[in-house]
């Protein structure tokens, strides 16, 4: 699996600036995997082969190591960002993410300290990557500390801040907007409640027998 990554980011280097923080392999887990738990444990695991990594580069001082460091770094942020960003929006739905936080907080837990020995052992081609490896330090902290806290008062949180953005965004609109995003969501809370309705074989209009004869 290291080796694969070391591929993928030799293969991408000409085009980092464009190249996806995640390869094909873990874009199609991800497609694959549509409960937020699922996905918290895919991305822990993703965070911690970035991390493994950087160990293995930092194994032998070859040329360039350093931009593979750096780039390898930033994907690592940008899967925590993913994390955070999964977990709000399975929040917002008000659904169970305890066992994905799980995962993710124990990735973290390793990940942080061995981050922090990394910054304090100041290997020498570390101009490269210090500011990345400052800001992957702060996100990991950041996420474990949000992973282990209080879920109840990140959902309020969570819930709060779309609202606002919601008054904001009507607040913002023409009257002929506002009518129009008024039927949107009227349209859309009877799709969602014939959604939830339970399927029937029955035609419209057409009733459940009671018994023969349909007494």
């Amino acid at each position: 699996m290291i080796r694969a990554l070391i591929v993928c980011l030799l293969i991408a280097a000409p085009l980092a600036a464009q190249h996806d923080f995640l390869t094909a392999d873990e874009i199609e887990k991800i497609r694959d995997a549509q409960e937020p738990n699922l996905r918290l444990k895919l991305y822990a695991d993703f965070a911690q082969e970035r991390v493994d990594l950087i160990k293995h580069l930092l194994e032998k001082d070859k040329p360039g190591r350093s931009a593979l460091i750096h780039d390898t770094l930033d994907e690592y942020c940008k899967i925590l960002d993913a994390i955070d960003t999964v977990t709000d929006d399975a929040l917002s739905r008000k659904l169970d993410v305890k066992t994905g936080l799980g995962a993710v907080a124990s990735q973290e837990k390793g990940s942080l300290p061995y981050l922090q020995k990394l910054s304090d052992s100041r290997p020498r081609d570390m101009e490269r990557y210090d500011f990345v490896l400052k800001q992957a330090i702060d996100a990991t902290s950041d996420s474990l500390d949000a992973a282990q806290g209080d879920l109840g008062k990140r959902t309020e949180e969570i819930v709060a801040r779309e609202d606002q953005e919601k008054k904001e965004r009507l607040e913002s609109m023409t009257p002929v907007e506002r009518e129009q995003a008024k039927q949107d969501a009227e349209k859309k809370a009877v799709q969602d409640s014939q959604k939830r309705k339970p399927p029937t074989l029955y035609r419209p209009g057409e009733k459940k027998s009671t018994g023969p004869g349909g007494q």
